[in-house]
Formats: structure tokens, C-alpha cells, sequence
């Protein structure tokens, strides 16, 4: 038997509920012998008839009425499929997955997330912590949809958006009588502690040390920005970080914050697929990050 068509159940559907061949071509904008021919159809295929013909008023016989029964469930759950995928298409619903570092987690992706909730509802941001490289593997391979790293040196097919430019910081214990900048001379005997080889954080404060010719001796390796911090107030070491957010909130900790000479900057870029290959929530997480943009 050949597939079911949905018009032709359609058809019969308006049938039933109209009682008349005629009230049934017109509710659904049809030509009254189109649907004689979609009844004709549905009986030869069921191999039954499936309304009474003659009286002033079309019965569904009992095939027929265990069909029409069916076909309503079937036509609203092909309803309601179709307005779901309309929903995705159009950002309404649906689920984005966003790669961020810890620092970005913490102190500036709250604000994105409240306002993704209040514009869209229906759409789950689900947040993953990762690396630039980590992040960058994970869309290429189509398991992250947006990821916010550092600017990537071979982004391929990706596309790399600007979004922020965040100053780099000393994060020092508050016992040190710091100066009013700190220089890698005054930083480099001090025990230190950084993010972990690996990443785009160590490499630059590396170079910032390289600056005036000095390879610094870490105490401590550690890619999580908050725990870091928290080292720092217990007088574990200094580290620099980038600074996210307001610097009442670290001073609040215990954390001296005090600026670089040489300045440093941490630039955070937005990395995503092409943009056809994106769906409306994806699309509309974006709109919401540009939002937040530091220029």
C-alpha cells in the first residue's frame, strides 16, 4: 500500500465534521471532484469505504470513523511539527551550545544569559568551559555552536568576530607593598602563579615578561581564572589575569589589582560557523552577544 497522503486525510477529516462533500471542498479551497478523488483514494488504498453516500448528510462508516479518529491525532501532531520547526527556524525555541572561558563564565556571560532569558524563553544556552583550542576543535567538529576565546592564529573556515578587550592585570596577595604599576622586573622574583602551558593567558604573560629579557619561574600552573584568584588572597603568589567585571568585586576578596607597565591587553573574540549553516537560536545568540561588545 502506498503511503498515506495527509491532504486526503485532510479531506476527510472536513468531511466528517461538515457532513457534506461540498462544505468540505469549500473549507479547505478545493474542487468538489478534487475531493470525490481523495475519498476515492483513501478507500481503495484501506480497501473499504469510509463514508455513506446518499443521505443529506455524509456518515463515516466504521472504518471510516476509525480512520477520521486516527487522522486527527496524525494531523495535529504533522501540525505541531511543522510550527516547532518554524519556532527553530525563526529563533523562537531551541538549544545553543556556548564555549566560554572561566573568567568570561563568571563575570560578563550572566549579563548575555539574562538577557538571551528575557528575549527568548524558549531557547537553552547550554555554557561549556574550554580553551581556545579546545573551543576551536569543538566547532569544527560540531559539538560546540559558539565558542568566546582568544583570537585564533589559523581559524580556517570559521568566522571570527571582535568582542572584547579587556586590560591584563597584576592579581596580587594583600600583603605585598606593591607600586603603582608592576613592571616584570618587580613581578619576576616573586612566586607566580599562571594558567597552564597550554594556554593563550600563559603565552602572553610570558611575552610580557620577555619584554625586558626575563623567563620567570612559576609556582604554580592552574587553568581555572577564579581558583587562581583564590590562591592569590591566600598569599599563595601573584598571577596576571585579565579584568572581567568591576575591580571592587576582587579587592572585595582580598586581592590587590593593580596595573602592568608594560600595559597588556586580553582580546576575546566570538568564533562561530558560517552563518548559513547556523539556526534562528544560534543566530539570535549572537545578536545578543554584539550587544555586549566593548568597541
Amino acid at each position: 500500500m502506498r503511503e498515506l497522503n495527509l491532504d486526503q486525510l485532510r479531506t476527510l477529516v472536513a468531511i466528517a465534521d461538515l457532513g457534506t462533500f461540498s462544505a468540505a471542498a469549500q473549507a479547505l479551497h478545493l474542487a468538489q471532484p478534487t475531493v470525490s478523488l481523495h475519498v476515492s483514494e483513501l478507500e481503495s488504498r484501506m480497501n473499504a469505504a469510509l463514508v455513506l453516500r446518499g443521505g443529506r448528510r455524509v456518515q463515516p462508516t466504521p472504518a471510516g470513523a476509525v480512520l477520521v479518529d486516527r487522522a486527527r491525532r496524525l494531523l495535529r501532531e504533522a501540525d505541531e511539527m511543522v510550527e516547532a520547526v518554524k519556532r527553530h527556524v525563526q529563533g523562537v525555541s531551541g538549544r545553543v551550545r556556548l564555549g566560554s572561558s572561566t573568567g568570561v563564565l563568571v563575570h560578563l556571560l550572566p549579563q548575555v544569559l539574562e538577557s538571551m532569558n528575557q528575549a527568548h524563553p524558549d531557547i537553552d544556552v547550554e555554557v561549556s568551559i574550554i580553551g581556545t583550542q579546545d573551543g576551536l576543535d569543538r566547532l569544527m567538529a560540531g559539538t560546540l555552536d559558539v565558542a568566546l576565546v582568544a583570537p585564533p592564529r589559523t581559524p580556517g573556515d570559521l568566522v571570527v568576530t571582535r568582542w572584547r578587550r579587556d586590560p591584563m592585570m597584576a592579581f596580587l596577595p594583600p600583603g605585598w607593598k606593591a607600586p603603582k604599576r608592576i613592571t616584570p622586573q618587580w613581578l619576576a622574583d616573586k612566586p607566580l602563579i599562571f594558567n597552564d602551558s597550554s594556554s593563550r593567558l600563559y603565552q602572553q604573560s610570558m611575552e610580557w615578561f620577555a619584554t625586558a629579557g626575563i623567563v620567570p619561574r612559576v609556582r604554580i600552573e592552574l587553568n581555572y581564572n577564579e581558583a587562581m584568584k583564590s590562591l592569590v588572597a591566600a598569599g599563595y603568589g601573584g598571577a596576571i589575569l585579565p579584568m572581567e567585571g568591576e575591580v571592587q568585586a576582587h579587592v572585595a576578596r582580598g586581592v590587590q589589582v593593580v596595573p602592568l607597565r608594560p600595559s597588556l591587553l586580553r582580546e576575546t573574540v566570538v568564533v562561530h560557523r558560517a552563518l548559513p549553516l547556523l539556526d534562528g537560536a544560534t543566530r539570535n545568540l549572537l545578536r545578543t552577544l554584539m550587544k555586549f561588545r566593548q568597541a
